[in-house]
């Protein structure tokens, strides 16, 4: 099963996250056959760390569960929340498969929250496309919106991926590869 996990961080958190960087990459070390995307986004200065995306195939969700809550930033509270979702990668590919690389470009995560009937199963436009894919329910059934992590020249253009209308809200983060430096 693939999942979508996404830690927004709580405000004032980096002094957290400085602390227990090598711990957190330790962590994701344990996960690294199984992620299928990760890496932090930003606020709007481009520095600022708003959250922490990983996408992974794990068996089930008691341990996708495990994996977002056992996190170390999580058990410290660096964190706010956490979105975890059921999910689906339609470009069948990890980040590290992008033929545009770790560099060159601006990258974002968009998230569409919906309900109802299902859109943008078909990404639009996917020489960009980092990741895709349907946010589903606990039990896979029902679409509940879209994750999409993407090169764009700005945030404007990366929310032109989703319908925009279709949507109860559309967020756009600055994002970046995550991982080891």
């Amino acid at each position: 099963m693939e999942f979508f996990c996404y830690h927004r961080d709580r405000l004032g958190s980096l002094p957290i996250r400085e602390e227990l960087l090598e711990r957190h990459w330790s962590y994701m070390d344990r996960y690294a056959k199984e992620l299928i995307a990760r890496g932090p986004t930003f606020a709007d200065d481009g520095e600022t760390p708003t959250g922490s995306v990983h996408a992974v195939r794990l068996p089930d969700a008691a341990a996708a569960r495990a994996f977002a809550f056992d996190e170390p930033n999580y058990q410290a509270g660096a964190y706010r929340d956490v979105l975890l979702r059921r999910w689906r990668n339609v470009l069948g590919r990890t980040m590290w498969d992008f033929p545009g690389g770790r560099s060159g470009g601006n990258r974002y995560l968009v998230l569409g929250f919906g309900e109802g009937r299902a859109v943008d199963l078909d990404p639009p436009r996917r020489d960009d496309l980092i990741a895709y894919g349907p946010l589903l329910s606990d039990d896979g059934e029902a679409w509940l919106g879209t994750a999409a992590l993407l090169r764009a020249e700005g945030a404007d253009e990366a929310r032109a991926v989703l319908t925009a209308e279709r949507y109860a809200e559309v967020e756009v983060r600055a994002w970046e590869f995550g991982g080891r430096r």
